[in-house]
């Protein structure tokens, strides 16, 4: 029973480091806004008739 205990303390360990670094990057990182320009062919917009 020790070597289950153990092994659940670890990984109970490996979740919280995990979810402590996700609540460190929501808290600690900004996200930066850009405009984004996408370029569309007119031949998509128009197409040709036949």
């Amino acid at each position: 029973m020790p070597t289950l205990f153990r092994f659940l303390f670890i990984i109970a360990v490996i979740c919280g480091l995990i979810y402590g670094s996700m609540v460190a990057l929501v808290y600690l990182v900004e996200p930066r806004e850009r405009d984004v320009t996408v370029r569309v062919p007119s031949e998509r917009l128009n197409p040709p008739q036949p």
